[in-house]
């Protein structure tokens, strides 16, 4: 896939100042101030009023700037409680995002008659059946098990008037564009569809101009304002590979880190890297796909109440997942694709708080986090000899 990325213009440039003047429902507008969302950001501003109009939208801003609250709060205004039908979907790659998303619906929407559903894999298709066929105002699926609900009809899409897809780059990705195209096909002509990401490849971007419709609603951020404000990025050259772990054990015992994800590029390392830190006496979990669904969010739940200090992840982690003590990422291998930075340096700093991300970059690596660096216009500093400095970004 051609990975390259140009600056589009931004066609929409109304925005909020505060969620007051979108005149919302009013028991929406409480759930919005229950859940914490005092005004709204950058791209809640912009992006949440083209959804209740009814356009389509390609919005693009950072992990953790908001996006998730934007689609929700656009899609529970969009709904009609007395028609308890099916009117909004809600996409996600992964099943640890839908499960986030489907939180931050159910929170905001906590004062409104709205029935929401989780549709995923790993859990029981009777039930997934029954809800479906009973009828719920809004789904969050992944696509694989929301394609097999519509297939064999428990799921009626006649009443379906906005999809949501988040981390869209990935959706419309190889992998999963076939599935796209096949859900696009069961749902209704001129559904509405708001597509969010946190990068829009050039490739997916003309893509989108297939089903996006005439009008769609573009606020895209530019790339040098996409990242990585709030996070103090540095890197680690290894000169040998036998080096990287005594590196990192070395970090961990100097840095005083709440939490922290370490982001591999396959599975064996994950495997290998939780292997050798638990023998240092490290408490560290795990996560990659190959993982069954139930102990994935096992772990998960145990991250985000702390019983881990580190948690080793492939990409799997790298969109969307939120945990709030979380102020380190370390690549302890860089990411193949300069897109896929973003989301694992995302995970700390997020919705503006102050985060660290370090790089332990081999020598066939340099050239990536040069191109990191141009494609972002960031600087990624090497990592200073007294730790102090860092210390002091991670307080």
């Amino acid at each position: 896939m051609d990975q390259t990325t140009q600056d589009l213009q931004e066609n929409w440039i109304e925005q909020v100042e505060t969620f007051e003047e979108l005149t919302l429902s009013k028991d929406l507008l409480r759930g919005i101030f229950s859940y914490g969302f005092e005004r709204p950001s950058a791209i809640q501003q912009k992006a949440i009023k083209p959804i209740i109009l009814g356009k389509d939208v390609l919005a693009q801003a950072q992990s953790g700037t908001g996006k998730t609250g934007t689609f929700t709060i656009g899609a529970l205004q969009r709904i009609d409680p007395n028609q308890r039908k099916t009117q909004v979907i809600i996409l996600a790659p992964v099943r640890e995002l839908a499960k986030q998303i489907y939180d931050v619906v159910k929170g905001i929407g906590q004062y409104l008659n709205i029935e929401a559903f989780c549709c995923i894999g790993g859990t029981s298709t009777q039930e997934t059946r029954e809800k479906c066929k009973q009828g719920v105002h809004i789904i969050i699926a992944t696509p694989g098990r929301l394609i097999d609900m519509m297939k064999n009809k428990y799921l009626d899409a006649t009443f379906m008037k906005l999809l949501v897809v988040d981390e869209a780059d990935q959706m419309l990705d190889q992998g999963f564009s076939d599935n796209f195209a096949e859900i696009l096909k069961m749902v209704p002509g001129d559904i509405q569809i708001a597509l969010f990401s946190a990068t829009f490849p050039q490739e997916i971007i003309e893509l989108s101009k297939q089903f996006l419709r005439e009008g769609t609603a573009k606020i895209l951020v530019k790339k040098e304002q996409l990242t990585l404000e709030g996070i103090r990025q540095f890197y680690i050259a290894i000169q040998q590979e036998d080096q990287k772990f005594k590196v990192l054990v070395e970090l961990y015992k100097n840095l005083t880190v709440s939490q922290s994800i370490l982001f591999c590029n396959s599975k064996k390392t994950v495997d290998d890297l939780y292997d050798k830190l638990t023998t240092e006496g490290f408490t560290v979990s795990k996560i990659h796909s190959q993982m069954e669904q139930k102990e994935r969010e096992q772990v998960m739940q145990e991250f985000k109440k702390g019983a881990a200090r580190i948690l080793v992840s492939t990409d799997l982690m790298g969109r969307g997942i939120d945990v709030q003590q979380l102020s380190l990422v370390i690549n302890y291998e860089f990411p193949r694709l300069k897109e896929q930075y973003i989301h694992r340096v995302g995970r700390a700093g997020r919705y503006g708080r102050k985060g660290v991300a370090i790089n332990m970059v081999a020598q066939q690596e340099a050239n990536l986090l040069l191109e990191v660096e141009k494609y972002y216009n960031t600087k990624i500093d090497e990592m200073p000899k007294d730790l102090a400095e860092v210390e002091k970004e991670l307080s």
